[in-house]
């Protein structure tokens, strides 16, 4: 990863906005600016800050649990201890450094914290402003060693689920498919999942968040799996919907309408649309069946080291899409107590359309 040149891009940015440095806590910008993996255990309890001048050397400040894999997973950045905490170093080091306004990521700091910061470092004469999307602004467009790795992620996702579905007479439950596929993913060198894998059998699909229970598999039911995982700190994200056994004709009737849905958003996807309008041509084709009151989420939404993430396809995106932005593509049919058909790929918007990163469609064309 070339990381001097995305420094190079967030001081250009410190500049126009006068700060003379930046605290990055969000773990996905520590990650994408430095390499360094260290996870926080809730926003109240961080691995560690980066601080970047505009000018000069580069830090990663953490504590002694950090120490070892801080100094192995960075070569950009100089790694300093707090062992009285964050704010104590900070206090002595801005000085020293020069830096009088200094940035912070006001989305991912607790109230309290920066509330203790203004007046700590306000003692040496230290401005806070707080900022939004400075990193996150520039992890929206992938590089093509970016687009290679979250291919492989997909890749991997797929293999997994391929594996759970040959073996899928040997589960009973909703969570028993759900710990075979995290367990597979860590088998084959997932870092973990990118969410909690959901597992919905039944009426459950219609839950879009269903959390996976002791529902029983019910063989001729729809069972929605929706699943992602963390390769080389990139996430992967893919939905199948399918039937154990024998689907009825009314689930064959969603299912076909949903993955109609699907390959109208895909194909309306490249560079320069809105994502209103992707967003929209895959709505129109369950509009136009009849069931647009079933479909009350966004078609889509980003994914890069993170599985949430910017552009989003949504029918409130006026925002244009460009080359090197990843989407996933997930319509879906919700029916109260009946289930639910959602369908996901996940792609890489290209000048001339979507490039389908998912290669199997044997669970999505029936």
């Amino acid at each position: 990863m070339n990381f001097q040149k995305r420094l190079h891009k967030l001081r250009k940015k410190l500049g126009r906005k006068k700060l003379d440095a930046v605290l990055i806590s969000q773990p996905e910008n520590r990650r994408y600016l430095s390499g360094y993996t260290g996870g926080d255990h809730g926003i109240a309890e961080s691995s560690g800050v980066l601080l970047i001048p505009r000018k000069g050397p580069v830090f990663l400040l953490t504590d002694f649990r950090f120490k070892i894999q801080a100094e192995k997973e960075t070569s950009e950045f100089e790694v300093v201890l707090y062992p009285k905490g964050l704010i104590e170093l900070l206090s002595r080091m801005l000085p020293d450094l020069d830096i009088t306004k200094l940035g912070f990521e006001s989305h991912y700091t607790l109230h309290s914290t920066a509330k203790l910061m203004v007046e700590q470092l306000g003692k040496k004469d230290v401005s806070l402003s707080p900022v939004e999307d400075l990193v996150e602004s520039l992890r929206i467009i992938k590089d093509e060693e970016e687009i290679t790795f979250l291919k492989k992620s997909v890749r991997l996702n797929e293999k997994v689920f391929e594996e759970v579905y040959s073996s899928f007479s040997d589960y009973e439950t909703e969570v028993d498919v759900a710990t075979a596929i995290e367990g597979a993913m860590r088998k084959y060198g997932a870092e973990r999942p990118s969410f909690d894998t959901i597992v919905a059998t039944g009426a459950n699909g219609a839950l879009p968040h269903a959390v996976p229970g002791t529902s029983r598999l019910k063989k001729n039911k729809s069972l929605t799996i929706d699943m992602g995982l963390i390769l080389d700190g990139y996430c992967s994200d893919m939905t199948r919907n399918f039937v154990p056994q024998k689907p009825t004709k009314r689930y064959l009737k969603l299912h076909r309408i949903v993955r109609k849905a699907q390959l109208a958003g895909m194909a309306a996807i490249k560079a320069g649309i809105r994502g209103c309008d992707a967003d929209k041509a895959a709505r129109d084709v369950i509009v136009n069946a009849g069931f647009g009151d079933k479909f009350g989420h966004s078609l889509g939404h980003g994914v890069g080291l993170a599985v949430h993430e910017a552009p989003s396809l949504s029918p409130r995106s006026r925002k244009k899409l460009k080359p090197g932005m990843i989407v996933t593509v997930e319509p879906g049919i919700y029916v109260p107590d009946w289930g639910g058909i959602r369908l996901e790929n996940m792609g890489v918007v290209r000048e001339e359309g979507f490039e389908n990163f998912n290669t199997n469609s044997t669970w999505l064309d029936i």
